[in-house]
């Protein structure tokens, strides 16, 4: 296992008319011994550079990288004790899954009974005995994913990097692929960093997620903290799906409590709603009555009903666009100044066309700077 620290990690690139191209900022970060933690982004926003600084593939600007306390900056890609999972495989065609597996530990001088007994012991954990014998050729998308886990599990290094790993596969294969990788981590107890674009991995794989954005680390924290207490609109935007409901508005007084009031784009056809802040949460906003502000509010969190809503408690919008998910719907709506989406339960018969009230629960909502984009609450 390994405990891993990243500080003020920066990598410049210089462009194709020599312009400095910046795909780390500063990032820092740290993986607890034993952690399987998340590195989530949209594409190009830096988080498989970051990885690959680790591993020692690209070279590091600025910042250092240490495991167990000792920087490992000026240490080579082989001597860091890591092993990398890609996300095109990279395994040998000409070889067989057992060579496969085995290449890696042959270079390193590793008797022959030890790598018979590492690769069918890795083999077994993976269901890939009856699979030694074939060549990548022979063998699904998901048995090659396995084989290239494989490859990195019977080296036993201090720490597992994976770089998208499962982003050519079928989204059913991803799923059993999400659920073996996170039993090995568990059956292993070893330190993990992982990589993707797919929130979906984050949220069901990682102990802690790492959200970046252009270079730089938005927040990290276990996810649901990330999906509850987001640190700014951008991680609450992306993780989630669908993404929060934002409704840009003001905070007023009204009867001695507090009303956010929403402020309709310039040119809409509807007046916008308002509705009571709860009780417990007036008290977080001291100073930002008569101030513009961003009501963020999750599609669960807007609960679609056929009758009459409390009209301090929601808003009444025509349902524009009905997907059925199975056990659920999401609802998209508009109320003549915003569009939002809404969750229901996939037995409530809604129609698209059908104009119903939406009840909003404010002990859920999340307010951001309009400015800045930082959560206020």
């Amino acid at each position: 296992m390994a405990h891993v620290v990243v500080d003020n990690l920066t990598k410049v690139f210089k462009g194709p008319k020599g312009e400095s191209i910046t795909a780390v900022d500063r990032a820092s970060l740290e993986v607890n011994d034993g952690e399987f933690l998340v590195l989530v982004g949209p594409s190009g926003c830096g988080k498989s550079t970051t990885l690959r600084m680790i591993a020692g593939l690209d070279d590091v600007s600025e910042g250092t990288i240490s495991i167990d306390g000792h920087v490992i900056n000026g240490v080579g890609p082989g001597d860091r004790d890591m092993a990398m999972v890609f996300q095109n495989h990279a395994l040998y065609p000409h070889m067989t899954t057992f060579e496969n597996m085995a290449f890696g530990l042959r270079l390193r001088k590793i008797s022959r009974a030890e790598i018979e007994q590492r690769v069918r012991e890795t083999a077994g954990m993976l269901e890939l005995n009856d699979c030694l014998d074939r060549k990548p050729a022979e063998l699904s998308g998901g048995q090659r994913q396995r084989v290239a886990v494989g490859r990195a599990i019977v080296r036993k290094p201090k720490l597992f990097l994976f770089d998208e790993p499962l982003s050519n596969l079928d989204a059913q294969m991803r799923a059993q692929m999400r659920r073996e990788i996170s039993r090995l981590h568990t059956k292993l107890a070893s330190t993990m960093l992982y990589v993707t674009h797919d929130q979906a991995e984050a949220m069901s794989m990682g102990d802690r997620i790492a959200v970046m954005k252009s270079g730089a680390i938005q927040q990290v924290a276990e996810p649901m903290t990330v999906y509850r207490q987001p640190a700014n609109m951008f991680v609450a935007g992306f993780i989630g799906l669908p993404p929060m409901n934002f409704f840009r508005g003001t905070i007023v007084q009204q009867d001695g409590t507090l009303i956010f009031r929403e402020q309709p784009p310039s040119g809409s056809a509807g007046m916008g709603f308002a509705v009571q802040l709860e009780r417990q949460k007036t008290g977080n906003l001291p100073g930002w009555e008569g101030r513009k502000v961003v009501l963020g509010l999750r599609p669960e969190d807007i609960q679609p009903s056929v009758r009459d809503s409390a009209p301090d408690r929601g808003v009444e919008a025509v349902v524009e666009t009905v997907e059925a998910m199975g056990s659920e719907a999401h609802l998209y709506a508009n109320s003549g100044a915003h569009s939002f989406v809404a969750r229901s339960r996939g037995t409530e018969r809604i129609r698209s066309g059908q104009k119903i009230s939406f009840g909003f629960d404010m002990s859920r909502a999340r307010f951001f700077d309009p400015e800045t984009e930082k959560a206020m609450i």
